[in-house]
């Protein structure tokens, strides 16, 4: 059993060496503990104490290309290096590298796909009010989109088994933490929770330059990963939404008509016939895209086998090359 630990760093030259430290050399359990560093164009000594803490895989953006690309292009590398679980983890040292053997024992026990890190949230001294009611009424959303019963969303800290990590897709260049749990429930994957500890906050966050930017990117996010994989759902609330205003302005129309007003109305009943055709209209839209998720889960099907085939096929070529290193 190998186990990948892939850590995203931007900058992280003051904190890295700590979090390095904290990683488990040991596991029962796994056979091979690997460290992969995904430097997102780091323009400090992030990469160099890397190297002098011994990390022997790191893959370097040219330039600083986000979280979500960061995340996606680590587990494409922890896959060709022949990963059977694959944990990420920050390089800011928000989370303790203890806690790793804690989140990978539903997957070695086979109880789960995906194993999130739960946050104390509630008892985190170093979570704002504000910031732990956001996080409280975004994991409650999500849950629900989801269908999935989750309180901590938003966790980085995780840990995927092969079959997980084969089927994940980011399409947004924000963050990866919402789109795959929506994207996993709809592949039917188990997904549990596991407590977790979690260290102080030594710099303000990247990812979130305010509060308000951080919900207005989440919202387009969860908005657009919804509509791809439940588009029937969105587009059929939409229909409903509007064809409600119609009925509503209808019947406004009515009472007026039987009234014998009726004539000076006329207004309300041409924007009452709008309302009817345009919520016929997102139902038929909402239909298509039905059919069109039916295309891509064949598509995501195809793309699954042909992981695995390429995956497969460079896991045997790099054992090769270490078979003939050894001889």
């Amino acid at each position: 059993m190998k186990l990948v630990i892939q850590i995203p760093a931007y900058n992280e030259a003051s904190s890295i060496r700590e979090t390095l430290r904290q990683l488990p050399k040991k596991i029962v359990g796994i056979a091979t503990i690997d460290i992969l560093l995904i430097d997102d164009g780091s323009a400090d000594e992030t990469v160099a104490i890397a190297k002098a803490c011994g990390v022997k895989y790191i893959m370097s953006h040219l330039n600083n290309q986000g979280l979500a690309k960061s995340f996606i292009d680590g587990i494409d590398f922890a896959l060709r290096l022949g990963a059977d679980i694959i944990v990420q983890t920050d390089a800011d040292n928000q989370y303790q590298g203890a806690d790793i053997e804690k989140i990978i024992q539903p997957l070695l026990l086979n109880q789960a796909d995906i194993v999130i890190g739960r946050r104390p949230i509630q008892f985190n001294p170093y979570f704002t009010a504000n910031k732990k009611r956001l996080q409280q009424a975004g994991s409650f959303g999500v849950s629900k989109l989801a269908r999935l019963k989750l309180s901590d969303v938003t966790s980085g800290f995780r840990a995927y088994n092969r079959l997980a990590a084969l089927h994940l897709n980011v399409i947004n260049d924000f963050t990866y933490t919402v789109e795959t749990l929506i994207q996993a429930s709809q592949h039917k994957l188990m997904i549990v929770e596991v407590p977790i500890s979690v260290n102080e906050t030594l710099r303000p966050s990247r990812l979130a330059k305010s509060t308000c930017f951080y919900l207005r990117k989440s919202c387009v996010v969860i908005f657009r990963t919804v509509l791809l994989y439940r588009p029937l759902f969105v587009f059929l609330m939409i229909s409903l939404l509007l064809g409600g205003f119609g009925l509503v302005i209808g019947c406004y129309f009515l009472y007026y008509y039987f009234s014998g007003d009726g004539a000076g109305h006329l207004q309300v009943l041409i924007l009452m016939s709008i309302l009817f055709i345009l919520s016929f209209m997102t139902f038929i839209i909402g239909l298509l895209s039905d059919l069109l998720k039916a295309n891509r889960k064949i598509l995501e099907e195809v793309q699954l086998r042909l992981r695995q085939l390429d995956y497969d096929i460079e896991v045997q070529r790099e054992d090769s090359k270490s078979f003939k290193r050894k001889s």
